[in-house]
């Protein structure tokens, strides 16, 4: 039997296909705490998707739930900021307070209990995510007690932002989003339409050198321009913010304090491609990002800023937010169009690519939001103002995430080429304690020793010394770290995470994290084994979370050979 309230999440959704099934899931886990069986049901029968594909998506992303929970769920990171930080601890004191284990309901049916990986709060660890039935998800961090979860008000995070440069953080304060008026009225996006064509644009972008800032590094102009080049119609634009790896959170940053930049930089980019619908598909576990960009599309589309005839020009575009659930895996842009069309986000096989075969295999832009967020600066100011920073191979500017040990942990705008040194010791603040280790590039990167922290921050300089800068992440651990117990943390997310499509990747990480959990008694032979998964993985995995899943084990195991000994 239907309740009415059910009814009125189902009524808004009439005559929508199944690219609405995620939407209508969080509405009904927001009003529920879970997805039970007669509103899956019900959701087959409005969406007609056969049930088992419900239960499927429903199953595959770890914010959606098919058994009752608690009036409130509390979710703890684990992950290595928050482990190193304490967050074990405030666990076992939470579950201690309410007597239940991790992962349980409190008898009276108030509170449940779950550890999480990342929520990309790292610089603020530890950090916890709170649901409240009824009303939705705030973020707590940094948590100084069990009890203040069990008190159950929302603590707001103040950015740490700094940096040499302020032009992707111009006008923040770090504690509030900057509003319509603070913006101003997307001048970029207004020169391009009076002033440029799309293929200007495009070009204009790829002469300035900038290249994807999620960590492929593919040429955005070029990217630009061969999904204008595509015959098929209609064309989309897809902004990557799901942001999901530990140790990475600048994604976040930007759309909490400068959502009108974001927004902005997508409407070049449809634009430049010939688009007018974009989505933006933010992870699951920014609710306070996702409210910013809510905030900041009804202030620009009150100001005739996006919608019909933007600017009173033929140029149309609507922007719409799709929630993720969970799912590292839809940081990988084929997974992430299968989350849009409302499926499990397994990664397709490639060629063919997304610009002639995207979001509803139609061409599509999918670039990350620090990406889109240089481009009004480039359009409005022309190539040569971005090409002075950085170096002759790695051009511009770049946001990076610093968390762990150093005494100032948070987002840096910097111009590539600056040493890491620099940007612990100036910009950080120093290293709290010895330095023992570098993780360069988030939990798929790998590791640099004291000695190496000298390099310049390019693409090419790390590349040298076999290292690398993905979307940015710096991951620092003085000597009271246990790199055995980073490493076990960093192969439990890879193994939670593995979609499961491919047998390297799924088998890989499974025994990777095995091996790994004895390391501190490890058998004869668990070197060469996790050597042997590492090469398996990188070279037969789909995608690249499979790819990268072994890059920090590998690099450790370079650096710190008796890490994993008999």
């Amino acid at each position: 039997m239907v309740t009415a309230p059910l009814e009125d999440i189902l009524s808004k959704y009439e005559g929508r296909a199944r690219d609405a099934l995620l939407p209508v899931l969080w509405d009904i886990q927001t009003a529920y705490g879970y997805i039970s069986p007669d509103a899956a049901r019900a959701v087959s029968h409005l969406l007609r998707i056969p049930a088992a594909d419900i239960y499927g998506v429903i199953s595959f992303y770890s914010l959606f739930s098919d058994q009752p929970t608690g009036e409130t769920v509390i979710q703890v990171c684990t992950d290595p900021a928050c482990g190193l930080a304490g967050s074990d601890e405030i666990l076992r004191e939470l579950c201690a307070e309410l007597s239940i284990d991790p992962g349980d309901m409190t008898p009276d049916g108030r509170w449940t209990v779950r550890a999480t990986t990342c929520l990309g709060l790292c610089e603020h660890a530890p950090a916890a995510l709170i649901n409240r039935r009824g009303s939705g998800a705030f973020s707590h961090a940094p948590i100084t007690h069990s009890v203040d979860l069990l008190n159950g008000t929302e603590k707001p995070h103040q950015g740490i932002l700094g940096g040499q440069t302020n032009i992707f953080l111009s006008g923040t304060d770090g504690q509030r989003r900057q509003t319509l008026d603070e913006y101003g009225d997307y001048q970029g996006l207004r020169h391009a339409l009076n002033s440029l064509t799309p293929q200007q644009v495009s070009a204009e972008v790829e002469a300035s050198g900038l290249v994807g800032r999620g960590g492929a590094g593919f040429p955005t102009g070029m990217k630009w321009r061969f999904t204008w080049q595509a015959p098929f119609q209609p064309h989309y634009v897809v902004c990557n913010a799901d942001e999901s790896e530990p140790g990475t959170f600048k994604d976040r940053v930007l759309m909490e304090h400068r959502p009108h930049l974001l927004l902005e930089g997508i409407a070049l980019c449809a634009y430049a491609v010939g688009a007018q619908q974009a989505f933006i598909f933010i992870r699951g576990e920014y609710p306070e990002a996702e409210q910013c960009l809510r905030d900041a599309i009804r202030e620009a589309e009150s100001a005739g800023l996006i919608g019909d005839r933007v600017m009173e020009t033929d140029f149309s575009l609507h922007i719409e937010i799709r929630r993720g659930a969970g799912a590292y895996i839809c940081g990988e842009e084929t997974a992430l169009f299968e989350a849009i069309e409302g499926k499990r986000g397994f990664p397709r096989i490639k060629p063919p690519f997304p610009t002639t075969h995207g979001v509803f295999h139609k061409p599509t832009s999918i670039n990350n939001v620090e990406t889109l967020c240089a481009a009004p600066g480039i359009v409005l100011h022309g190539a040569e103002w971005f090409r002075p920073w950085g170096t002759i191979k790695s051009v511009g500017l770049k946001l990076v995430s610093v968390s762990g040990h150093v005494n100032r942990p948070g987002v840096y705008e910097i111009p590539f080429g600056i040493s890491l040194r620099a940007l612990l010791e100036t910009h950080c603040r120093g290293v709290r304690g010895t330095l023992q280790a570098v993780l360069m590039g988030g939990a798929a990167g790998t590791f640099l020793t004291p000695d190496e922290i000298d390099v310049p921050l390019t693409y090419e300089g790390l590349q040298a010394i076999g290292s690398t800068l993905g979307s940015g992440a710096v991951m620092v651990f003085n000597d009271t770290a246990d790199l055995r117990d980073v490493l076990r943390r960093l192969a439990r997310f890879f193994a939670h995470e593995s979609c499961g499509k491919c047998f390297p990747c799924q088998l890989g990480t499974q025994r990777q994290m095995e091996i790994l959990e004895r390391s501190d008694h490890a058998l004869p032979g668990d070197r060469d084994r996790l050597s042997d998964i590492g090469f398996t993985m990188t070279q037969a995995s789909l995608c690249g979370l499979g790819q990268t899943a072994a890059a920090a084990v590998l690099s450790a195991l370079q650096k710190w050979p008796g890490l994993v000994e008999a």
